[in-house]
């Protein structure tokens, strides 16, 4: 276990070092910024002092050993609109979209697991096909629409719940949260209900898929013919052995919420990360872009080596693999 802990360890470095590079190359080829934050009007002595002091005057390799060089000591740059660290930039914001996509994250599970295994218990009610039909709306909705429909209905039709911003916040541990004010959870209900619609789907026909598959195994058949109870029978082999695609999914899917929050958070002028990186694209602030990708890289790799590790609670088969 604990040679294959390295080996994962190992290749989780070998795998941010890459991204390090097609990032800091991709952001160089898709314009300057120059052109954007210096105005037209200055001169060419004004547009080389400007140039040399974002350090945009050194070879392509020699910034990226800069940059690399600062990631080390945890600096991935300043701001050049901010003038501030990237990374504190990304942190400020990070508490405000975090919250957003684990009560998202929650929302799934919540509704999706349970739901899923309804319309898998008993597919031929009419409930169930009314639940499977609207998996598939929200799978096929766009994030804004939904955005859009939920400002419209419950906040300018009805008038119950407010439409933008992040309400009020109270501290812990030195950060802001709105969960722990009431006046924060109302602003938060609607984006993480229209962050959570797709994961909602995607859990509930993943688990309904494992339940009609399970359930025809023999060992449920034997389970049931020992007359242990119905509960006993779903809660404990029926929904133990779907659960390791589904902790799969939900890992996966809670980067992707985190990562493609962008659309929700420009709807409902949600003060996150997604907000900062859409301002920051607009005027090429490199910087910023890149602290928020490699965050987003950090992130996906934390959560695939969590899911691996999950396996091996999950599934005794993974933890004998894993000690071969």
């Amino acid at each position: 276990m604990t040679t294959w802990l390295i080996r994962r360890l190992i290749q989780a470095m070998l795998v941010v070092l890459v991204m390090t590079v097609v990032v800091f190359l991709g952001l160089h080829v898709i314009g300057n910024p120059i052109d954007i934050l210096i105005s037209p009007q200055a001169d060419q002595a004004e547009r080389a002092r400007a140039i040399a002091s974002l350090g945009l005057d050194k070879p392509l390799w020699q910034q990226y050993l800069v940059f690399l060089r600062g990631a080390l000591h945890g600096d991935l740059g300043n701001s050049f609109v901010f003038n501030e660290p990237a990374l504190r930039l990304i942190a400020e914001r990070m508490p405000a979209t975090m919250e957003l996509a684990v009560t998202a994250v929650l929302l799934s599970i919540v509704l999706g697991i349970p739901l899923g295994l309804y319309a898998g218990l008993y597919p031929d009610r009419a409930m169930s096909r009314t639940i499977m039909a609207g998996s598939i709306l929200g799978f096929s909705l766009p994030t804004f629409w939904v955005g859009l429909m939920l400002i419209v209905v419950f906040a300018v039709e009805l008038g119950w719940l407010p439409s933008t911003g992040r309400g009020t916040t109270q501290a812990l541990f030195g950060v802001q949260w709105s969960f722990l004010t009431w006046d924060g959870l109302r602003h938060m209900l609607m984006p993480a209900v229209n962050l959570a619609l797709f994961n909602i789907s995607l859990v509930l026909r993943l688990v309904r898929a494992g339940v009609r598959e399970i359930v025809l195994m023999d060992y449920i058949k034997f389970a049931r013919a020992k007359g242990l109870s119905p509960a006993r029978v779903v809660f404990v082999h029926v929904l133990k052995n779907i659960m390791i695609p589904v902790v799969t999914v939900i890992g996966l899917e809670f980067g992707s919420t985190i990562a493609f929050s962008v659309v929700t958070e420009s709807v409902f002028a949600w003060p996150g990360m997604g907000k900062l990186i859409i301002d920051s694209i607009n005027v090429l602030d490199r910087p910023v872009i890149v602290a928020y990708l490699m965050m987003i890289v950090l992130l996906f790799v934390a959560i695939n080596l969590l899911v691996d590790v999950l396996y091996t609670v999950l599934d005794p088969r993974v933890r004998l693999e894993s000690k071969g």
